[in-house]
């Protein structure tokens, strides 16, 4: 069974930018927290590189969904942009593409042209 592999890869290895992102992101929640200001938004960086990377994977193990996974990684990568600093832009980019190309993947079987796609020419009488 064919399988959107370089989708679900490229939007793995986004996912693993985005949670360095996060990491960085945490650690500056965990300065202010020193200072008195404490706030979970910080940790939401985190969750959307651990998301992310899940959607790549369910890219690649389940393909016949690869529609939902490619609209989930590129919301995911449009939401990182704020939460975990883009994955340092590269997990965005990389997270996009892989949602672009998930979208766009078709299966096997919808690439041959099937009977009822072709014409019958017109009998001679």
């Amino acid at each position: 069974m064919a399988r959107p592999v370089a989708a679900g890869v490229l939007t793995i290895l986004g996912g693993l930018f985005i949670l360095a992102g996060g990491v960085v992101f945490a650690l500056f929640g965990a300065i202010f927290a020193l200072f008195g200001f404490f706030s979970a938004v910080f940790l939401l960086g985190l969750l959307i590189g651990f998301v992310t990377i899940i959607v790549g994977v369910l890219m690649i193990a389940v393909p016949f969904l690869h529609t939902v996974w490619g609209i989930l990684a590129i919301v995911f990568a449009l939401v990182s942009l704020p939460l975990a600093l883009g994955g340092f832009l590269i997990g965005f980019l990389l997270a996009l593409i892989g949602g672009i190309l998930a979208i766009s993947w078709k299966r096997p079987t919808d690439r041959f042209p099937t009977i009822e796609g072709r014409t019958v020419p017109p009998s001679g009488n």
